[in-house]
């Protein structure tokens, strides 16, 4: 919309006069064009090291900027980076931070940095990256869904039910978005972007809600056996524990985030 774009020229005008702005790149639902009326801009700002590095201790590397907004109830919602931010983000991000990037538009750059190359780098995978996160995401599911939930339901466990019937549903999502190669934005977003999902098993959603508004082995195994039942998953039942194991409770010694983390 044009007074989302008359905000962003105007803070632009601004960052650009500021010797420590390197680039400006527009994100979020203005740079997809799903913006609503009120949307806000949002922008990461590029910037050198050593300021965002006194940004971070200062606990202001996201904030508000208001001044150019020329909308009611608008702003421009900066967050800083740096050019080897975004070079870290291409080889190892995780989902949200290259979710972030998709669409993404570079508004401006100072001369002698190529921004571009790199923003666009950041939201792609390799497809062997897809096959490795269905694989420990199922091998999450049947953890949580068919190890922890009846153990839950044995002990009487209502904390644990819960957790694993969320966690269940919550690797099940995120198995399906690599099955369809689509980035993880955040937990928010996670019904909404099944939703327009291709492969995606019938009746998923209510498989998904029944499990997690009444958890239960009959919901659990329902939801898990839709899984298992709609796509040969590259991992048996045996061979998940082990991944799982691997993934969760060796992190600490791989060094590798967990999946969810990820």
């Amino acid at each position: 919309m044009q007074h989302h774009e008359d905000t962003l020229d105007a803070y632009v005008r601004r960052a650009a006069a500021d010797p420590n702005a390197i680039a400006v790149i527009l994100v979020g639902s203005v740079a997809r064009g799903t913006e609503r009326p009120d949307s806000d801009v949002d922008v990461y700002l590029v910037v050198p090291d050593d300021v965002f590095d006194a940004a971070i201790a200062a606990h202001r590397v996201i904030f508000d900027e208001r001044s150019d907004v020329t909308y009611p109830g608008g702003c421009v919602d900066v967050k800083l980076a740096t050019v080897a931010f975004l070079d870290t983000a291409a080889e190892r991000g995780d989902d949200p931070v290259r979710a972030s990037f998709e669409d993404a538009r570079v508004a401006w750059v100072r001369n002698g940095y190529d921004i571009a190359g790199r923003v666009a780098s950041i939201p792609v995978l390799p497809p062997k990256s897809w096959e490795s996160r269905a694989i420990s995401f199922m091998s999450e599911v049947r953890w949580h869904g068919t190890d922890f939930l009846p153990q839950a339901i044995a002990l009487d466990n209502t904390f644990l039910l819960h957790h694993a019937a969320v966690h269940t549903v919550s690797a099940g999502g995120r198995a399906l978005l690599a099955l369809n190669r689509t980035l993880f934005r955040g937990p928010r977003y996670l019904d909404a972007t099944l939703a327009t999902l291709d492969r995606i098993p019938g009746g998923y959603s209510s498989l998904a809600r029944q499990l997690i508004t009444q958890p239960s082995r009959e919901s659990a195994d329902a939801y898990v056996q839709a899984l298992e039942d709609f796509h040969p998953w590259p991992v048996d039942p045996a061979a998940s524990a082990s991944i799982f194991i691997r993934d969760n409770e060796l992190a600490w010694l791989t060094r590798v985030l967990p999946p969810e983390l990820s």
